[in-house]
């Protein structure tokens, strides 16, 4: 069960953000309303919401779940991919002191986007990416074994981060699509196959028994619901105009 959550509000520079998406520059003010909405949805879901000031400086910051990974015994700071990204993690080590005593780091010349890696139970799947490396995965590897847990790699083809195209909804229910599909790795799960005209919503999050899910997506959604979860469902039109999905808006934990 998460008790945490933390998220920044989108900046006004996030109509700058990094993005292939081809679908035009985010309205600002609707962002804003889209994402209280995701706020108050996580609050729904019972946990406690640390709500961080926006950032200018980084247009892409309110995707915080990128610049750290936050376990049931450490927080791990990252080292974002993308150079536009470099010194988000800096504030968040500070936020994240006021909840663990142990902040480990990932370092030079690794590189790590936590939207890049799965938990799942004691287990972390970390995709090899444009933005993750097999330094920063061996990094990541080596702290999470000093904890006690385990991690292996995922090489991506095709897929921004590996949770793109994945999302873990516990009970060992898996959403998977694209390159995922016909992983063998991923063969033990209950795989829930997203269709393609739905891919966008492989992203959805499990909050205490809760999921999180994209609107416009009636398929994934009917899919879930069928699985038992409570669904709520989130507009975040303006974020996946920047590659962003649920999961890259919030720390859980």
């Amino acid at each position: 069960m998460f008790k945490n959550v933390i998220v920044r509000k989108p900046c006004k520079a996030m109509v700058n953000g990094i993005t292939s998406a081809n679908l035009g520059k985010p309205d600002f003010e609707l962002a804003k309303k889209q994402h209280e909405f995701y706020i108050e949805t996580l609050k729904k879901c019972g946990v406690k919401v640390t709500i961080l000031d926006a950032d200018e400086k980084y247009p892409d910051s309110c995707f915080v779940e990128d610049v750290a990974l936050c376990t049931k015994k450490c927080a791990i700071i990252t080292r974002p991919g993308a150079l536009s990204r470099r010194g988000e993690e800096v504030e968040m080590k500070e936020v994240l002191k006021k909840f663990y005593s142990d902040i480990e780091e990932i370092k030079e010349p690794g590189t790590v986007e936590a939207g890049d890696i799965m938990m799942v139970g004691d287990h972390f799947y970390i995709g090899l990416s444009a933005r993750t490396n097999k330094d920063g995965a061996e990094q990541m590897i080596s702290i999470l074994e000093k904890y006690g847990f385990s991690g292996s790699v995922v090489p991506l083809n095709e897929m921004l981060h590996l949770k793109s195209g994945l999302a873990y909804l516990e009970n060992n229910n898996l959403l998977i699509a694209g390159e995922f599909i016909k992983n063998p790795v991923f063969k033990d799960f209950n795989k829930i196959i997203i269709p393609e005209d739905e891919g966008y919503a492989a992203n959805c999050i499990w909050v205490n028994d809760h999921v999180l899910v994209p609107m416009g997506y009636p398929k994934t959604q009917e899919a879930i619901k069928k699985l038992g979860y409570k669904v709520e469902i989130v507009d975040t039109s303006e974020f996946r105009k920047l590659d962003g999905g649920l999961s890259c808006l919030s720390l859980r934990f």
